[in-house]
């Protein structure tokens, strides 16, 4: 197996149930919700902490933006032995009734095509899709803590300024949010055998004027909230 290069970590370091997000700053707050959280890697600005959620390992990390960023963290953790990664993130909301701050539970993930996605399903559309097991467990926690969150699928866009035209059209095909990593997270799951699962904290609402997106400070109380949800899960799933 290949040896990682980026996310420079031993297999000790590295637990087999992983959260992974793209700002390092939701990453340092998930890091705080952990029992003896230890900095494993820190090589390219790639933050990563292991530690301890109600007794059970688990590490966060950043995986930055993008699908070549997000794919190579993917396969370096893989690599290092996780079996589990959920993507916890941010995503501009498509539905009227969104508000900033809400959750949304992804039960799969359009693409264009393309680039990263081009590399793992060449000329062809894989299914992106999340592990069933982990997006019941998402799905049961929010639940079961009282949080309110929109279910559907996505779609993951390589250009953030990909402008209203074209995100209209997948609203048109019923997606429910756009996020930028979340159909990597599926495709690589699928290849490499992992289990995978993806939410969000809704950080603008995306209509026929963009809003101002929220930053991580002003969505630190509902990223908080959310975050105890993904948690739950995530030492919730048999790996």
């Amino acid at each position: 197996m290949p040896k990682p290069l980026h996310i420079l970590a031993k297999p000790e370091d590295i637990a087999p149930r992983v959260i992974a997000s793209g700002d390092p700053a939701r990453v340092k707050q998930l890091a705080g919700y952990l029992e003896g959280a230890r900095l494993v890697n820190e090589n390219r600005g790639f933050l990563v902490y292991t530690g301890k959620y109600k007794g059970v390992d688990v590490t966060v990390a950043t995986h930055m933006i993008g699908a070549p960023s997000a794919a190579i963290v993917f396969e370096e953790l893989i690599m290092l032995g996780a079996k589990l990664i959920v993507r916890f993130g941010t995503c501009g909301g498509f539905l009227p009734e969104m508000r900033v701050g809400d959750y949304v539970i992804a039960t799969g993930a359009s693409y264009s095509g393309g680039g990263t996605m081009n590399t793992y399903s060449p000329g062809e559309c894989m299914a992106a899709v999340p592990d069933y097991e982990v997006l019941k467990a998402l799905v049961d926690s929010a639940s079961r803590l009282g949080l309110a969150f929109h279910l559907g699928p996505v779609i993951s866009s390589d250009n953030f300024y990909s402008g209203l035209e074209y995100l209209n059209r997948w609203i048109a095909r019923g997606m429910i949010a756009v996020d930028m990593e979340a159909a990597t997270l599926f495709l690589v799951g699928r290849h490499r055998r992992i289990k995978t699962g993806a939410s969000f904290v809704v950080s603008d609402v995306i209509g026929h004027a963009y809003e101002k997106m929220a930053t991580a400070e002003e969505l630190r109380e509902a990223v908080d909230k959310a975050s105890r949800a993904v948690l739950d899960a995530v030492v919730s799933v048999k790996v």
